[in-house]
Parts: structure tokens; sequence; C-alpha cells
């Protein structure tokens, strides 16, 4: 009960601190405005170096209760290569992404084979996408609708209203809100083609390693799925926590499915 009381205040503060209130809402001008998108988009990646850590993500269905996951990312962006595995619970122990080429593998120990997946699919029926671990590239894939200032609890940020100019988006429309000064996202929303909020993205904190800026943790809200208790619409959610965070330079292996395969027996 305790646990529970202290995870339901964590996530209240999580949401709270991250109410929007405005002030005098002062427009970039369009190079300030695509300067910082791309500072945003650079923040997002760690070229010339590989990238690990664990992940913990804790998902909340309401009426349901809690259910938690583990896993272990892999990352070498200068590949556009990323390896994803399962750790925990049991049952799916084993399961793993893999990404080389352009293409997203996932892998079932269960039948012992792998099947194309997509950025957009969920990560084992979280709220979660394997494209939220990954770099991102609003810079080159929107356009800049509009970008202004605001405040976002305590953080001095540029709010960024995008809509896409490519297909190869999961969102046609995207509001950022970014701190000005080191460009690190702190909110996002997702939108559809008509306007429909999807998605709500929180990331409050960050950790420093080696001049890297990695999320110390996530709040992932799905505004389509929820249900009303005590006359409250409550939404599913998962809260994510990256931990062990290293930059060690990994092996060309690790980036395979060989190496996927040879996890998930152990």
């Amino acid at each position: 009960m305790k646990k529970e009381l202290v995870s339901k205040i964590i996530i209240s503060l999580l949401v709270s601190a991250l109410s929007v209130s405005a002030v005098c809402a002062q427009s970039l001008s369009s190079s300030e405005a695509a300067a910082l998108l791309k500072k945003t988009d650079a923040s997002t990646a760690f070229n010339g170096t590989d990238f690990a850590a664990n992940y913990k993500l804790v998902q909340e269905k309401p009426g349901q209760g809690k259910t938690e996951k583990t896993a272990v990312m892999y990352r070498r962006d200068d590949a556009s290569s990323y390896t994803i595995l399962m750790t925990g619970p049991a049952s799916d122990r084993g399961k793993g992404y893999v990404q080389f080429d352009q293409n997203i593998w996932f892998y079932d120990p269960a039948d012992k084979q792998f099947v194309f997946s997509s950025s957009k699919e969920k990560l084992q029926g979280t709220n979660a996408t394997t494209a939220d671990f990954t770099p991102q590239d609003y810079s080159g894939k929107y356009k800049i609708k509009s970008a202004t200032k605001e405040k976002l609890g305590s953080l001095k940020c540029v709010v960024f209203d995008l809509a896409a100019k490519v297909d190869d988006v999961n969102y046609p429309s995207v509001k950022l809100w970014v701190t000005e000064d080191d460009g690190l996202i702190r909110k996002k929303e997702d939108y559809s083609l008509s306007g429909q909020l999807l998605r709500t993205t929180a990331i409050p904190s960050y950790q420093k390693f080696e001049g890297h800026s990695v999320p110390s943790s996530m709040l992932i809200i799905d505004n389509l799925r929820g249900k009303k208790i005590n006359n409250k619409m409550q939404y599913e959610q998962t809260q994510i926590s990256i931990s062990n965070v290293s930059f060690a330079k990994q092996s060309n292996t690790v980036y395979t499915k060989k190496y996927v395969e040879m996890m998930s027996s152990k």
C-alpha cells in the first residue's frame, strides 16, 4: 500500500511539474527556431559512440493495476542500429528487437523466428514504442508552424508546433516543449491528422554522462486508452526509468540477429 502511494505521488509530481503556464508568448524568428530545433535533434543522438542502458517500464491500466517490464538497450546511432533485449518478466525474457539497414526485426524465442516490426508498434504491450528510445529528426521531417516562449513549471521553454512534411513519421503533428538553454525535450504531445491528442510524453529530468544528456525518467500517457473511475477520466500510462548508462564501445555482433538469438537462450 505504501509503495502504491509513493508511486502515485511521484507520477502526480511529474505531471504537475510539467503543467504549462504561459508567459508573454514571444515568438522566435525563423532562424532562431530552426537552430534550436536542430539542437534538439542533436541532443537525442549519441554520435561517435555506442550507448547502452537498462530500462524499467511500469505500465498502469486504470482499474487493472500495474505491470513491470525490464530491458537492456544498445545503440549505435552513427549506423542507425540498435538492439533491445527484454530481461523481465520471465514470460518476456529472451524476446528482442534489432534494427539495421533501416529495418526493424522482432524475435520471439517461443517460435525462434524473426518478423518485421515497426517503430509505430507498442513495445511489448506498453504505451511506449521503440521510436521513443531512438534519435529524432524533427528538423528534417517536420516544418515549424510556430515557435513561442513559455514557462513549463519553472523551466523556460520554447513551444514548437510542428507539422510533418514527409510521410515517414509516426505522427502527422507534434507539439514540443524544449528548454531554451540546452534544447532538451521536456514535454511532447502527438496528434492525429484531424488534431486529436493521441499521446503525451513528459521528460522532467536528465542525467549527464560524458557530455551527453540522457533522460532519467519518462512518463508516456496514452490519451486514447482510458476509463472513468469515480467520475474522473484516467488514461493508460507507462513510467520509464533509465539506469546503468554506458558509452563504452560494443562489439559489432551486438547489432545482429545472431546476437539476439544467442542472448535469448541465456
